[in-house]
């Protein structure tokens, strides 16, 4: 049954990225500002990854804030990249975790790939700046780009992308493919609730009762690049097809996408209709 969220409740942020993939901030920096934002409960869900998740566990329960486990999937559907959230999934599941490492390598190739294709061209960028810049992070398109703009290969970050690395273009690599039904089986086999992610943005509406009877469970509602106007029509939506709605602030850093940890205000009822789907008896934290 669809909930309503009510707005007298403490307010959630689940949609938070770190240094683990292609955010900036790290798991304790992330946590500090939950905590000063006065938010009940976070999840940080990096592209392909969960290695956040053990820190962010162990500083939320000292700084009174639930950890929800989670992760940003791609996927994609006649050329269209489809991003899906996975929440409540056990990290240490094992088809689960294995596919992870599947695509932490292939991410690596790629983006050695891509830089290859770069020197190719004429452009002198060394992959171990690339990596020195990526970190501990999942390696991806941002990396390379801050590298060229670090080695001032180019004027931008957004130059980086138009000119050498976005889709199409010389330097570009394909990245490794599932399809939506896919990534829904192995964040569901993994114990958790598959998440549309940012719909506004992605224009997939039509294919969403394909997705709901592919498993989809629940759907991004609230988030940065959602107005009023889309966050009004995402409810129709969860509403006709009974699925979980969800909210938050998609944080990289403050330059991207003006995102800020704790905006828009997602409600605590959030974090309640996705327990509903898995059974988790629903208790004050």
């Amino acid at each position: 049954m669809f909930e309503e969220p009510v707005s007298n409740q403490k307010n959630v942020d689940l949609h938070i990225h770190t240094i683990y993939s292609d955010g900036v901030c790290t798991v304790k920096e992330v946590m500090d500002t939950a905590f000063a934002k006065g938010l009940k409960a976070i999840s940080i869900t990096d592209h392909d990854c969960t290695d956040a998740y053990p820190l962010a566990t162990e500083l939320g329960a000292e700084l009174g804030i639930e950890v929800i486990s989670g992760v940003e999937l791609s996927s994609e559907i006649e050329g269209t990249d489809i991003h899906i959230l996975g929440y409540f999934v056990d990290p240490n599941n094992p088809a689960f975790s294995r596919k992870l490492m599947e695509m932490k390598e292939a991410r690596y190739i790629r983006a050695q790939k891509m830089v290859e294709n770069l020197n190719k061209q004429g452009i002198d960028l060394r992959f171990e700046t690339v990596l020195s810049i990526a970190g501990v992070g999942a390696i991806g398109r941002p990396h390379i780009a801050a590298a060229m703009l670090k080695e001032e290969l180019v004027y931008s970050f957004r130059e980086a992308f138009d000119r050498y690395i976005g889709y199409g273009l010389p330097a570009y690599v394909e990245k490794l493919k599932m399809h939506p039904k896919e990534v829904f089986d192995l964040i569901k086999g993994a114990g958790g609730v598959p998440v549309l992610a940012h719909p506004g943005v992605t224009q997939v509406d039509q294919r969403i009762p394909e997705f709901v009877r592919d498993g989809l469970q629940g759907i991004e509602v609230y988030h940065t690049e959602h107005p009023s106007t889309a966050e009004r029509h995402y409810i129709r939506i969860a509403k006709k097809h009974n699925l979980a709605v969800t909210g938050g602030s998609d944080f990289h850093s403050s330059n991207h996408n003006k995102s800020e940890i704790g905006y828009p205000s997602v409600p605590y009822s959030t974090v309640q209709s996705l327990k509903s789907r898995l059974g988790i008896s629903i208790k004050e934290v």
